[in-house]
């Protein structure tokens, strides 16, 4: 496990810098949410929810193809198979339990691929609330089926324009929004960043992964632990849940890749922990993509879900620290790995897992290592994306 200082610091990284109106809000929710998720109440509903709502525990799949084409045992844990298509609803569930404890009526989130949003929106039909998702508009065009699902789920859903009207965009104006009405919504925070405590509730939500990983690696091979772990990372959330109970066993090599978009030594990419520098987005300090004088760059990729300038603040430590090994992958390699893993599993990978599978042809395997993949979604929103990139 990695647990943020009290302020909610990783090392250097992390901290709430936010807006004197929204001061009381986030304090309110450092003094609430470890109340509230370690209460035995919050964690049998919410365990409740994740079996019988979101079809928990999503498997571990020895991916037989693909172990014999890199020469390694690779298992894939499958978060495609949740309901709503993705890791997301892991963490959605979590928060609309606490927004709901916490008294709140009307919930705010951003999403770029549309997954975070249509998990928002599910789970706001779910427990009956206020729903309000905001999307930059280049996602809203490329991502149209998600914006359809979400409005059919009850959301609204608010094409951001600023920018280059996609993720980034899309958080600063969920933030906006929570100012406007900071005393009856709580805002759902789609990944592990912004102000403290979202990096740890986030982190700890989706850490459901790591836990299956471990009694099913176990099941199957007769230990819990693998040699690699392998997810991509944008904000960082996935990644997050599936390394969360490895973090302090040195057995385990922790393999993360980002967007490259047209590759790190261009103007056209996501790759953050390659080409960040220190600085503060959305309400932690973390390393992110800005100019000398500290303007925010724009983020590059293929991939609607990973063209964030930042990083969450627990993986910059970490990658600081050595404990990540961060691999680049640009998108024609992400593409490549999204039709391979079709082709020889029989499983279509959102673009952004696409990203994980691509770091494989950068590594180096014996044929006793055990990996283990995180799938972080399916593929059915980019279908459109994979066919206007034929193999």
């Amino acid at each position: 496990m990695i647990i943020p200082t009290k302020e909610g610091f990783y090392g250097r990284f992390g901290g709430a810098y936010v807006p004197e109106i929204l001061y009381k809000c986030v304090h309110d929710l450092q003094d609430a949410y470890l109340p509230i998720i370690e209460s035995e109440e919050f964690k049998k509903e919410y365990h409740a929810l994740l079996k019988d709502y979101v079809g928990r525990p999503s498997p571990l799949y020895y991916a037989r193809r693909m172990s014999e084409k890199y020469g390694c045992r690779l298992y894939l844990k499958r978060e495609d198979l949740n309901h709503t298509g993705a890791h997301k609803i892991n963490n959605t569930i979590g928060q609309i339990l606490m927004a709901k404890k916490m008294g709140k009526t009307r919930i705010t989130a951003e999403t770029g691929a549309g997954q975070h949003g249509v998990a928002t929106a599910t789970v706001c039909a779910l427990m009956d609330m206020r729903c309000e998702i905001f999307m930059g508009k280049t996602d809203v065009e490329r991502q149209h089926t998600n914006v359809e699902r979400m409005k059919m789920l009850g959301a609204t859903v608010h094409p951001v324009t600023t920018g280059n009207m996609t993720l980034s965009d899309a958080c600063s104006e969920a933030i906006r929004d929570w100012c406007c009405h900071p005393s009856e919504t709580f805002y759902i925070v789609g990944s592990t960043m912004g102000p403290h405590p979202y990096p740890d509730i986030v982190a700890r939500m989706q850490s459901v992964i790591s836990e299956e990983i471990k009694w099913q690696l176990d099941e199957k091979i007769g230990r819990d632990y693998p040699d690699y772990l392998i997810a991509c990372v944008g904000g960082g959330s996935n990644a997050a849940g599936t390394i969360y109970h490895y973090v302090a066993d040195d057995r385990v090599r922790i393999v993360l890749a980002e967007a490259a978009g047209h590759g790190i030594d261009t103007d056209h990419t996501a790759a953050t922990i390659h080409c960040g520098t220190e600085g503060i987005i959305h309400g932690a300090r973390t390393l992110v993509m800005q100019t000398e004088d500290g303007q925010i760059e724009e983020a590059f990729t293929v991939s609607a879900g990973l063209d964030y300038p930042g990083i969450g603040p627990m993986h910059a430590y970490l990658a600081r620290q050595g404990r990540e090994q961060v691999l680049a992958v640009n998108d024609d390699e992400a593409l490549r790995a999204g039709y391979l893993l079709t082709r020889l599993e029989g499983i279509i990978p959102a673009i952004e897992s696409a990203h994980a599978v691509a770091a494989l042809e950068k590594m180096s395997f014996k044929p006793t290592d055990v990996v283990v993949l995180t799938v972080s979604g399916r593929g059915d929103k980019d279908i459109e994306t994979y066919l206007n990139n034929p193999e």
